[in-house]
């Protein structure tokens, strides 16, 4: 089963996304990561991301698609794949469409952690992360057991994104609105759009989740 996941940073798509590759075997396949690797790989196609980002320019389509298409040759026919940041735009959806052709597969949901932005912000400029092992806490959700100590690992030492600012969450809410408006209609004539609360808690997302995809 292959599908889209869409949801601005902070409403739990990384989370959802882990569940997924845990539960069902899933590949993610994140563009960041995927640009990521690719530019550390000594090919060819390596070798033309790296040059295109060091430029600072934006990866084109094609390079996209190539990425995709090539992770897709990688991955076993029994494994499904969660798009995540690509695609963006009707002509990246309709790419998508021939590469997962190419490979005898098909889009089955696009599915959407729907957020109220007013929450998002309350929860992401109040997340913060244990510096020895990444355990997350949030300041009015989620404080450690014991204050100022991690109640995995024990560590004292705590950090925050240096982006989890108010400013920062509201442009990309304004972003990610303006990224995903375009494609979202292009898969609703299809009938494949879904809509889950990315605000419930984090079991509950999973089991709304897993309705849609088990109506398969």
């Amino acid at each position: 089963m292959n599908i889209i996941l869409l949801g601005p940073p902070g409403a739990g798509k990384g989370t959802q996304a882990n569940l997924l590759v845990e539960h069902h075997g899933m590949l993610q396949l994140s563009t960041g990561d995927m640009l990521r690797e690719t530019r550390k790989a000594d090919t060819e196609l390596g070798r033309r991301v790296a040059a295109v980002m060091d430029a600072g320019e934006l990866v084109s389509d094609e390079i996209v698609s190539a990425m995709i298409d090539a992770k897709l040759s990688d991955m076993g026919d029994d494994v499904g794949a969660i798009f995540d940041g690509f695609p963006r735009t009707e002509a990246q959806a309709r790419a998508l469409d021939d590469i997962l052709a190419g490979h005898d597969r098909t889009l089955a949901f696009v599915i959407e952690l729907v957020v109220d932005e007013e929450a998002l912000v309350d929860r992401v400029t109040g997340r913060f992360t244990c510096a020895n092992c990444g355990a997350g806490y949030h300041d009015r959700h989620k404080q450690p057991e014991t204050e100022g100590v991690c109640d995995k690992c024990g560590s004292t030492e705590f950090k925050r994104r240096a982006d989890d600012t108010e400013e920062t969450v509201r442009t990309r809410m304004k972003e990610y609105r303006a990224k995903t408006a375009p494609i979202l209609p292009f898969y609703e004539e299809r009938g494949i759009v879904h809509r889950v609360d990315g605000m419930a808690a984090i079991d509950e997302v999973t089991s709304a989740i897993e309705k849609v995809l088990a109506s398969a």
